[in-house]
């Protein structure tokens, strides 16, 4: 036989007792305010509720929300039995139920525990903050950026001089109110804007979505969750060890050993990218993704295993000549860092954080693995100089310029202690470096240097791959064999997995994969023209590339695909370095044969951290809503239309 429970005042019949005294609750202030009964009297209604005397414990916290609600004021919780309230929720325009004093985190740690919730449900309800005072709170603190330490004097300077007769409307500390954050409704956490600077007159803002909520919409795709991996894996192959997925790298390994035995490295992967938003390219986006190196490689290379974070500000100069200065250089890399350090810092407050994984709450430490880019951006993360005539070009290492292209030398890598000698000593200059403080020196478990991994795409399709066809062709030029070459390509007959280039070689319309296509077709268009070396440069590369592409790597893999990488740059060297401009000195050749197998063993098989699949973001994210937006705020357009996406 059923039980139902009946509000004594209207006419309300509920199934279970959780939801009885929570419409009681709420009834309660519409009786208040239509009659005006005493406290006194509302405590007598509560206490009925299930029969508990007022003097029990439990119970007589709950006086202590008794309070009077202004008549439209909004409700703290979304019931299942009452209508839905509409609303979004900004950092600065933060909407919030009126004069409700509340120092706990949610409604559960007033009821006794007979009437507390184990649905997850109900905690993922929550769709304001208590009141106003306590929005606005959180609201300072998120949009200055303010630590705990600063929030919380906050907290006790407002409760000694507010001189308050009931309860601080504040949280207890700030770690509270950002857990009270957490459990907030994602969908309802719409996107806001933060002025990172101001220069010429002009306000420089960081357009984001916060980046625990990008991660939990993440983390609730049921399709995502089924291929979630939690703990370092010691893999082998015929025993030996082996790389795969990004648990089995030593990063991974040294990660988890840093942190409790109970909780779990959640793993934060970054890409960014300044792309152009029309074909003139006069107008330019930076957006900033981030995804999970938890997430197995096949399911995370697709697009909705990524998130938009947000759109970071691009610098403009008055004029070229503050363009080209060095205070301006500095100041674009400060500001990259200060916005880079505001989305970031939430990953690091307090000690872990939870996260409600299909069902459960599992204690994850955030920890930043890899930063996927181009080479440009690479050197803006980790703030070496970009020009590759630098004395130092390399971000990886402190190889100089004269000597990239000697594969056998020994290096020293960079990481952020040495680093930090030299820009506390003001020689940053001795070392390539920005005189600027780098934000990830005081990163937990990040080496900066290593962890703007190479980018296959950037460094081999639309690189050295790049660089060995322009060669070729200036090559052939000598050998006025150029157009027995581009005759060779158009005679090539159609294949359904083969593009056709029936002009040649037109280097200036290839994209990767077109050069992906010419890597299929070049050791049969240039063999047998008489040139020494040629034709097997194209069979060395293959073979690289095609190691390259493997799921995993045994360490035999790593040497064999190490001399793989040797015995092509070793040809490439000897046929194109005085053809060369630079004789070779390219950075993307050096950090290839010095620091990708190195950076398989930290991270895994490089399919785990190309832009291939990220390069398509750009088109659902930038291009394609640039042109669908009116030009105006177009980070706001945008970013509200990812929300209804995501």
């Amino acid at each position: 036989m059923s039980t139902s429970f009946q509000c004594p005042h209207c006419p309300r019949n509920f199934s279970t007792r959780n939801a009885y005294s929570q419409h009681v609750n709420r009834c309660i202030n519409t009786v208040y305010l239509s009659t005006e009964e005493s406290s006194e009297d509302i405590s007598d209604i509560v206490s009925s509720v299930n029969e508990i005397s007022l003097d029990d414990e439990d119970f007589s916290r709950i006086n202590e929300f008794q309070i009077i609600r202004e008549e439209n004021s909004q409700v703290f919780y979304q019931y299942e039995s009452d209508q839905d309230y509409a609303g979004d929720i900004f950092f600065g325009e933060i909407s919030h139920s009126s004069n409700i004093p509340e120092e706990y985190e949610n409604f559960d740690e007033i009821l006794p525990a007979s009437l507390q919730s184990n649905e997850e449900s109900e905690v993922e309800n929550i769709k304001e903050f208590p009141n106003e005072t306590y929005a606005d709170l959180m609201a300072l603190v998120i949009e200055n950026n303010l630590n705990n330490k600063a929030g919380n004097a906050i907290i006790k300077f407002f409760n000694k001089h507010s001189n308050l007769s009931q309860l601080s409307p504040l949280p207890k500390n700030i770690e509270t109110g950002r857990k009270f954050m957490d459990k907030m409704n994602i969908s309802q956490l719409s996107y806001s804007k933060y002025c990172v600077l101001t220069h010429n007159s002009q306000d420089y803002f960081v357009h984001y979505r916060p980046i625990k909520n990008c991660i939990k919409n993440l983390l609730s795709n049921p399709d995502i969750l089924k291929n979630l991996i939690f703990r370092y894996e010691n893999s082998k192959i015929e025993d030996e060890k082996s790389y795969g997925e990004q648990n089995s790298g030593n990063w991974w390994k040294r990660a988890e050993r840093s942190i409790s035995n109970h909780a779990n490295i959640l793993s934060i992967i970054l890409y960014s990218d300044v792309t152009t938003t029309d074909t003139l390219g006069k107008s330019s986006l930076h957006p900033i993704y981030v995804s999970l190196g938890n997430i197995s490689t096949w399911r995370r290379n697709k697009e909705d295993a990524k998130q938009l974070l947000g759109y970071l500000p691009i610098l403009s100069a008055k004029n070229e000549t503050e363009k080209k200065s060095s205070e301006f250089k500095e100041l674009a890399c400060e500001t990259f860092h200060n916005s880079i350090k505001f989305l970031l810092d939430p990953l690091f407050q307090g000690d872990g954080v939870d996260f409600n994984i299909d069902g459960k709450d599992i204690w994850f430490f955030l920890r930043i693995s890899t930063i996927i880019c181009d080479w440009p951006e690479a050197c803006t993360f980790s703030l070496t100089y970009k020009s590759a005539n630098s004395d130092y070009p390399c971000h990886f290492c402190l190889v100089q310029r004269e000597d990239l292209i000697d594969i056998r030398k020994e290096v020293i890598l960079r990481n952020h202690v040495n680093m930090k000698e030299y820009f506390d000593s003001n020689t940053s200059k001795l070392a390539g470096l920005e005189q600027v403080n780098n934000y990830f020196w005081s990163i937990p478990n990040l080496n900066i240097y290593a962890a703007t991994v190479p980018d296959r795409m950037h460094h081999l399709d639309l690189g050295l791959f790049k660089y060995q066809i322009e060669f070729t062709m200036e090559l052939l030029k000598k050998k006025k064999s150029l157009n027995k070459v581009n005759e060779r390509i158009a005679d090539i007959p159609r294949h359904s997995q083969l593009k056709v280039f029936k002009k040649g070689i037109q280097l200036s319309r290839l994209t990767a994969s077109e050069y992906r296509d010419m890597m299929k077709i070049m050791v049969f268009v240039v063999d047998d023209l008489q040139i020494e070396d040629l034709s097997e440069v194209y069979v060395k590369w293959n073979e690289m590339y095609l190691l390259s592409r493997s799921e995993k790597f045994k360490e035999s893999d790593l040497e064999n695909f190490q001399k793989a990488i040797n015995d092509w740059g070793d040809l490439f060297i000897k046929l194109f370095q005085n053809i060369s401009n630079s004789h070779l000195k390219f950075p993307k050749l050096h950090s290839w044969i010095y620091h990708i197998v190195d950076t398989i063993r930290e991270y895994g098989a490089i399919n785990g951290y190309t832009t291939e699949t990220y390069e398509s973001l750009h088109k659902t994210y930038v291009k394609i809503p640039y042109r669908l937006s009116n030009k105006k705020e177009v980070e706001k357009q945008i970013m509200e239309n990812v929300n209804k996406k995501q």
